[in-house]
């Protein structure tokens, strides 16, 4: 009983955290992004391995899941590094970003 009790109450909070469908608390994962120190949208931890997002930085048009273009100005949303708690992992790629096939099965 005590274990149904716990598994209930925090289902709810990982399932939460998942990355769906390329968004992330109803923001989508690609556009302008302004690293930020301070009150950011999302916490991120950069990995080399088993990512949830495969982020790939582009100089213009940031309109696929995973493309993100740095600015200063008017950002679609924020982040800041983190190495605990993050919302989301990340890794750094030059090719095929995206949600990664771990995070998509995790999310079915």
């Amino acid at each position: 009983m005590g274990i149904s009790l716990f598994l209930r109450l925090t289902i709810p909070l990982f399932a939460h955290s998942s990355l769906t469908q390329c968004h992330y608390k109803n923001q989508p994962l690609y556009g302008k992004v302004k690293i930020v120190e301070n009150l950011p949208d999302f916490k991120i931890k950069v990995v080399s391995s088993f990512p949830q997002l495969k982020v790939q930085w582009v100089n213009a048009f940031p309109n696929r899941c995973g493309q993100w273009q740095s600015v200063e100005h008017f950002p679609d949303f924020t982040v800041q590094f983190v190495e605990h708690f993050p919302d989301f992992t990340v890794q750094f790629v030059e090719h095929f970003p995206g949600i990664s096939a771990i995070s998509e099965r995790g999310n079915s």
